[in-house]
């Protein structure tokens, strides 16, 4: 039952009673709890289902972001995060009509490797791709020392985190898409999840979860591949980590319950400075809040699942931008002055007795253009070719790269991470972001054309459009990849090949953050 009064929309769903928006022809729903609270006792527990609730909810607003420590990158991309609190678990939605239409449904999952970011960031609206005939679900998770570590050994007990109660929120979510999304216009036997950075992180793990099954049909993984999971051992290093920054001992550890939710992010704050300071001999790793292999819901590794079938069936877009790592290394004065023999000693650490024939793949342009193009391929690039080998036998694969560079700083930040972003959602030019995406013309085409492609992709599961060209399956012999933003798309067989081979001497669990 729909009723209508002036800009505002009514919705009755399984979930309750709800009041959205109407703006021109989209219409939207923010701020809709999907589960409990997850607060006092709930808190680091997996997410539980929410019962319905009485009355009308006001769906006009967004809900509070998860906690998380501020960065500059949202002021680089004028992408604000409002306020925030442990009753995060929301999720917002646009639809081009509350009309028993059967749309195939988007659920995004924001970036911001596991520690920051929120469904309601202005650069993820979903207004512009629900126009192209999609309905488009944005949520929030949990997040770093809230959702991804595992405090179970570190605490004796006395804290139930697995390490994975970021992944339950997304699960949650689905699930509450299943049940409700008909009467916002969508089809729950048609939904792609789709995500960027630790978001497309995030796909590839529910890729790989048995509980996801069922509950999305196609997936979109954005600079975010399956070489992520932390092992129960380096997961209680972590734990063990957090509840020293909190300055509790084993026998204290229940306390951390009544901590306010600042002294948990403070203590997240000191665990990613060691890590990235190499403090702890780098036992905590690069990215030290990751979902954790906990057997509850990953068995092991995301791409080893996939490589065994986790997600037969589930067709597949992936891909990467050209110059992934420049988001991280251009504003770092030290890495951009950084030698030839420090590379070289990196190259060496990482590909042991390969590193000569390593080397000799990473010998164009400076220093600094050589390295990035180390760590891209490391972290992303190779990566998603994995997964793109990984699943080529259980569905269609496609990939793309993005070429196209942000003029920010003068340039210097390239084809960096998350530039793709701004395009796909048709959200670049707003507020500061056209600084750091790149406005006019050009950019304009290149949006249309990257927005109806992932439309294309998830009514049918094939992105290929008439804007876009011919769009082949990716395969072993032929390895194409469509390419956005240097000039027209365009297709390029095997990018970088040599490259791609020299990696393979390279053991595997070195790829990936």
């Amino acid at each position: 039952m729909i009723e209508t009064a002036a800009e505002t929309i009514r919705v009755d769903t399984p979930a309750g009673r709800l009041i959205g928006e109407r703006h021109g022809d989209i219409l939207s729903f923010k701020g809709i709890p999907f589960a409990r609270p997850p607060v006092g006792p709930l808190r680091w527990r997996m997410a539980e289902p929410l019962e319905p609730w009485a009355g009308v909810r006001d769906a006009t607003r967004f809900g509070p972001v998860c906690p998380q420590a501020p960065t500059q990158l949202e002021m680089l991309i004028g992408s604000t995060l409002g306020e925030q609190a442990e009753d995060c678990l929301y999720l917002n939605i646009w639809t081009p009509g509350c009309d028993g239409a059967r749309r195939p449904v988007m659920v995004w999952i924001h970036g911001g490797a596991f520690m920051i970011g929120a469904g309601s960031q202005g650069i993820y609206s979903g207004e512009a791709l629900a126009a192209r005939g999609v309905v488009v679900v944005t949520v929030n998770y949990r997040l770093g020392a809230f959702g991804f570590v595992d405090l179970r050994e570190a605490s004796g007990g006395a804290l139930p985190a697995s390490g994975t109660e970021g992944l339950s929120d997304q699960l949650l979510a689905l699930h509450w898409v299943k049940r409700n999304i008909t009467r916002f216009g969508g089809d729950p036997a048609n939904v792609t999840a789709f995500g960027e950075s630790a978001g497309g992180m995030s796909v590839c793990a529910l890729l790989a979860a048995p509980a996801a099954r069922g509950l999305f049909h196609k997936a979109i993984a954005q600079s975010g591949g399956a070489h992520i999971g932390h092992t129960p051992e380096r997961a209680a290093r972590v734990g063990g980590a957090v509840l020293s920054a909190l300055k509790l001992g084993k026998d204290e550890a229940a306390k951390a319950h009544e901590l306010p939710y600042g002294a948990v992010v403070g203590a997240q704050i000191a665990v990613q400075a060691d890590a990235r300071e190499g403090k702890d001999g780098q036992k905590l790793g690069a990215l030290p809040f990751q979902p954790t292999l906990d057997g509850r819901i990953l068995d092991g590794p995301p791409i080893a699942a996939i490589r065994s079938g986790s997600a037969a069936g589930v067709p597949l877009l992936t891909g990467t931008t050209a110059e992934e790592w420049k988001l991280f290394s251009a504003p770092n004065p030290a890495t951009r002055l950084m030698s030839a023999k420090n590379l070289a000693q990196r190259i060496e650490r990482l590909a042991g007795e390969a590193a000569p024939e390593m080397a000799a793949v990473y010998e164009e342009g400076s220093v600094f253009e050589r390295f990035n193009a180390l760590m891209t391929d490391k972290v992303f690039t190779q990566p998603c070719i994995r997964l793109l080998e990984a699943q080529d036998a259980r569905a269609p694969v496609y990939t793309y790269r993005f070429d196209w560079r942000s003029k920010l700083l003068g340039g210097i930040m390239g084809s960096c991470h998350g530039l793709d972003v701004g395009f796909v959602f048709g959200s670049y030019r707003e507020r500061l972001a056209g600084a750091f995406f790149g406005t006019g013309p050009e950019a304009d085409a290149l949006s249309e054309t990257m927005m109806e492609a992932w439309v294309a992709f998830a009514h049918t599961g094939n992105p290929a459009t008439e804007k876009t060209g011919p769009w082949p399956r990716y395969d072993m012999a032929t390895r194409s990849t469509l390419i956005f933003g240097d000039g027209a798309p365009h297709l390029v067989n095997a990018p970088n090949e040599a490259r791609r081979k020299a990696w393979l001497a390279v053991p595997e669990r070195r790829l990936g953050p």
